[in-house]
């Protein structure tokens, strides 16, 4: 099969780049935030716009030190702009996902031509991280953005210039990357490959290498300090243990010591390379060992290609280095990756070559419409075969056998019709069309098992009129179901300590009561006259009243309480 001609491969792309982005903002409004960190961002968000303090983002009133600001404030003013989280909390992350698609384009139009964008976009919305991440309330799509920015900028200045614009555009771009995710450095590893692999032309034309690149570095400060300098007056003015515990956190112990000692998803060093990449890149690391040779001959020859392929190891390398691991931090690496793969498929079909692969990835198709369609079925007429193997949740599973029969027919139906496209197009189509399915049919029905809504409504029945409620050892989903004002005791103090400072709260005043759950290990409660609520996230929950304190109680090493009042009503109904 022939490569499509320029002008065939720009009206290819806009197909692909319009059906994309229409995908990406398919579902939203049909689901709310979703644990572990969407309701925390949303929540933030959430605050931000109802208290008006938008330098320090703050959960459950508390500040919140584990990130710094920027997808938050993206976030709040989705939400200050429709009025509604579940409108609002996905667009972010959808919005930045066309931006890098877009960016990817560019790059490969630019420095290769209109073929290599083409499958560098069809690579993109193929992985399975590309659109996964595009269609979450997470940081890392939106840090992403920035981080193919900077390296776009650097590209632009380097192959194709001199750009001095774009150039310190990368720099402002690693800023505000930074101000999103302490990571938003990593284009600045692209000056080592550059350094190597590109010098100054001849002949009198513009140099691109000039002690004018230092300025860089000032306009990455000058960025960060428009946000630092303020933060940090303020934090100095206040002057509260509290504020300089939150400077603390997120200057220090959240970059350098979560690097260098992390305490969670602690991974062996190989973790990226034989448990990540296989999944969450997929097919790319069959593509590139398929077609080693090739690829091999086209680093040989062209020096752009070294530079993309050299940052994405020196990223990989950089990651795992440190003993914290999560598939989401190699993330940033994709985009430069497609454009490497895109670069190699179009020599692939050049040189003809590529015909059993795609025929191979063809019955890999078929097989997993086939699987999706398949495991429908048995749901719908053997369901006992599965259910008892999740019983929690045999009631949701249930319900999603007509949207998997209903998806794996489409998708083999789909794959028939489009047999003689281009494999990457056909892999392409695979997963929007899957992504249309979960968005429309899957993410409704499995709504009600990810959020406390249900729980927090009998909350509400249960207590009598005039209480206060207070929580520990909770999540942010609770906050975001509000119906009244919450009061909890440090979201980042030890269990213990936030049990005490509660019963040192319920003795001040009548008619308050503790909503905890089970697994918390109390000493100042009687769990025996605790009011069960049932589950919510896969743990019960129960209300202590004045009849549940003991008579003594510790106190506790710090006091500490903030108080959270919901002023805007019917954000999530």
């Amino acid at each position: 099969m022939s490569l499509p001609t320029d002008d065939d491969a720009r009206r290819q792309t806009l197909f692909w780049l319009a059906a994309t982005a229409i995908v990406l903002l398919l579902g939203i409004g049909l689901r709310y935030p979703w644990p572990a960190d969407e309701p925390r961002f949303a929540q933030v968000a959430r605050e931000m716009v109802e208290s008006g303090q938008w330098l320090f983002p703050t959960r459950g009133g508390e500040p919140y030190p584990d990130k710094p600001p920027v997808f938050m404030w993206f976030s709040a003013a989705a939400f200050a702009l429709l009025g509604n989280l579940k409108l609002s909390f996905l667009l972010p992350s959808a919005l930045a996902s066309v931006g890098t698609l877009l960016l990817v384009h560019d790059l490969g139009r630019r420095l290769w031509n209109p073929q290599v964008a083409l499958f560098a976009v069809l690579v993109l919305v193929f992985t399975p991280q590309f659109l996964l991440q595009g269609k979450v309330g997470q940081i890392d799509a939106l840090v992403t953005f920035w981080i193919t920015l900077g390296c776009y900028g650097l590209l632009r200045h380097f192959f194709t210039g001199p750009h001095w614009g774009w150039y310190f555009t990368a720099w402002a771009a690693m800023a505000l990357g930074i101000m999103t995710k302490g990571v938003g450095f990593l284009p600045l590893l692209m000056l080592l490959p550059l350094a190597l692999w590109t010098k100054n032309p001849g002949h009198g034309d513009a140099p691109v290498w000039r002690w004018k690149l230092a300025a860089g570095v000032l306009v990455m400060a000058v960025t960060v300090a428009l946000w630092l300098g303020p933060m940090l007056w303020q934090v100095h003015s206040i002057g509260s243990d509290t504020m300089v515990a939150y400077r603390n956190d997120l200057l220090f112990r959240q970059t350098g010591e979560r690097f260098v000692n992390a305490w969670h998803h602690v991974k062996p060093w190989h973790y990226f390379f034989t448990q990540a990449i296989p999944v969450v890149w997929f097919p790319l690391p069959v593509l590139l060992l398929v077609f080693f040779k090739p690829l091999l001959a086209a680093l040989c020859e062209d020096r752009r290609l070294k530079v993309l392929l050299a940052w994405v190891g020196l990223v990989l390398l950089f990651f795992s280095i440190s003993s914290g691991k999560r598939e989401v931090y190699i993330f940033p690496a994709l985009p430069m990756l497609a454009l490497v793969v895109g670069v190699l498929w179009t020599k692939v079909r050049a040189q003809g070559l590529g015909g059993r692969t795609s025929a191979f990835f063809q019955w890999f198709l078929y097989a997993l419409a086939a699987a999706l369609g398949g495991l429908g079925l048995m749901l719908r007429f053997s369901p006992e075969r599965l259910l008892r193997k999740a019983p929690d949740y045999a009631e949701l599973i249930a319900t999603l056998a007509m949207p998997l029969i209903a998806m794996g027919a489409a998708l083999l139906v789909l794959l028939i019709v489009i047999r003689r496209r281009d494999l990457l197009e056909r892999m392409a189509a695979t997963s929007l069309t899957v992504w249309v399915f979960v968005s429309l049919l899957i993410w409704p029905r499995v709504d009600p098992y990810r959020t406390p809504q249900d729980m927090m409504e009998q909350v509400e029945q249960q207590l009598p009129p005039g209480a206060e409620l207070a929580l520990i050892f909770f999540k942010e989903q609770f906050l975001l179901f509000s119906h009244r004002p919450l009061t909890h005791f440090s979201y980042l103090a030890p269990v213990d300590q936030q049990e005490r400072n509660a019963w040192v709260w319920m003795r001040e005043a009548p008619n308050r009561q503790l909503l905890v759950p089970t697994d918390a290990k109390l000493d100042c409660f009687d769990v025996a006259k605790a009011v069960s609520l049932g589950e919510a996230h896969r743990r019960e929950w129960v209300l202590f009243g004045a009849d549940a304190m003991r008579a003594t109680c510790a106190a506790p090493a710090r006091a500490q309480r903030f108080v959270y009042r919901p002023d805007i009503r019917g954000v999530l109904p």
